[in-house]
């Protein structure tokens, strides 16, 4: 059984998307894996902050059906690189039983293994869903300030504890609420900014994410608010040169209780769209890496939404929240134009018997070696196609992607990092980010 302190995978404990079963063995050994992960690594590689994929990995290639062979080359590909948990930095953790004490390490990368054992113990004493609700959702000082933090670092820890929920492991869950405690609160900051202005012109009526794309872009101030020599370019850029342009549309996507499950798929739909779309013709096809950071945490909203102890308010926050920087994030790469036709007419690399197919996508990105981002994008694509088709099938306007063109998109994901060059293009509304890039072969399109 799994438990705060440890992981422990079943052969039903593959997760949303399913490609292949899983088998006992391959069970066992990815929870021996991701045990040594937890006991082992910070959730950090580096002292800049740069994250340990190991667990999104792993869980993605084993919620496909990965056999054992992949998933142990995948950890040993980037367990070597990693950190040691504890640090020098350590205190005694019933110490942070203390709100005061609690909140005087915040921030601090080098307390990341004292807080992991905080909330191991915590979960131990009050179960994992209490520790959520009452660290995440309580409406107190403490909770909304962690709750800001587990969207920063481009939503790594809101990544990881979505894998933790639907993989239906605690140890991960807690793990994602420490490294949440070692992040910044910037993010929470715009986060709050937006959530009181929507506060005060409260209204139910919502325009669609598509929509305040295309505005966004249209508002040159708020679209070229970021500059190419930015460190970060939603933090140095959008909210220092335009945080009132930003706040205005952002405060215009509205989820109430009643529309939570529209919301929902339109986040994912629309977070695929600005992804997928902003392709740079004639050059290679290459996705945005931070844009695919909000494509991968898509695919945990609906899990978030089935947990029982959170109410429905709980779940309206953390979509609004999701979706409130998912529009920063897009006007933070200068607002790229969205072109459909690159996904519609795409000519796929490779035809041969189910090459170009989704067994054959998943089969070549379980191959790929990477530390998880390009599998983790494609059970992403994979995940909002199979959610989308209701609301295609509705009629819906918000519907950007739609029915052939998820499989295309992944065969976009699998060929572009096969492709040469780097693997992601990092900031495509920006003309530098493409000047390294090769221009596509003639027949790469229709």
């Amino acid at each position: 059984m799994a438990t705060p302190n440890t992981i422990r995978l079943t052969i039903n404990d593959t997760g949303v998307v399913n490609f292949k079963p899983q088998n006992q063995e391959t069970a066992i050994r990815t929870s021996e894996l991701l045990q040594e992960n937890h006991e082992k690594h910070h959730i950090f590689f580096n002292k800049e902050g740069y994250h340990n994929h190991i667990v999104h990995h792993l869980l993605t290639l084993y919620g496909l059906g990965a056999p054992t062979s992949i998933i142990e080359r995948g950890y040993a590909d980037n367990a070597n690189y990693q950190r040691p948990a504890i640090t020098n930095g350590d205190i005694q953790v019933e110490n942070l039983q203390d709100p005061k004490m609690f909140a005087k390490y915040l921030g601090r990368e080098n307390y990341y293994h004292s807080y992991l054992v905080f909330f191991q113990g915590e979960m131990e004493k009050k179960g994992w869903e209490a520790v959520l609700k009452e660290y995440l959702f309580s409406g107190d000082e403490r909770s909304d300030d962690l709750l800001g933090r587990l969207y920063a670092g481009f939503l790594h820890s809101l990544i990881h504890l979505g894998f933790g929920v639907e993989f239906n492991q605690p140890a991960i869950m807690a793990e994602a609420l420490a490294q949440a405690a070692v992040h910044d609160t910037w993010t929470g900051e715009y986060l709050t900014m937006v959530e009181k202005a929507a506060k005060a012109n409260a209204t139910s009526t919502s325009k669609t994410i598509p929509e305040l794309l295309d505005e966004i872009r249209a508002d040159r101030k708020l679209s070229t608010a970021a500059e190419w020599n930015d460190g970060n370019k939603i933090r140095d850029g959008i909210l220092v040169r335009a945080p009132n342009e930003m706040i205005k549309y952002a405060t215009q996507w509205v989820v109430t209780p009643e529309n939570l499950e529209e919301k929902t798929v339109e986040m994912i739909n629309a977070s695929m769209y600005f992804t997928a779309a902003a392709q740079h013709p004639p050059k290679q096809v290459k996705f945005d890496f931070y844009y695919m950071h909000c494509t991968n945490s898509s695919i945990f909203f609906p899990t978030f939404n089935k947990l029982s102890f959170l109410s429905v308010e709980d779940k309206v926050r953390l979509l609004q929240f999701k979706g409130y920087l998912d529009l920063a994030m897009y006007a933070s790469r200068r607002s790229p134009p969205l072109l459909l036709d690159e996904i519609s007419t795409y000519v796929p690399a490779k035809s041969g018997k189910g090459e170009s197919e989704w067994p054959g996508i998943f089969e070549r990105l379980w191959q790929y070696n990477d530390d998880g981002h390009a599998v983790k994008f494609g059970r992403a694509v994979r995940n909002g196609e199979i959610l989308s088709k209701k609301w295609e099938d509705e009629g819906k306007n918000w519907v950007k992607v739609k029915g052939f063109m998820w499989e295309k998109i992944g065969n976009m994901v699998v060929d572009s990092v096969e492709d040469t060059g780097a693997t992601w293009a990092r900031s495509v509304g920006f003309e530098e980010a493409w000047a390294e890039y090769e221009d596509r072969p003639r027949k790469a399109h229709l």
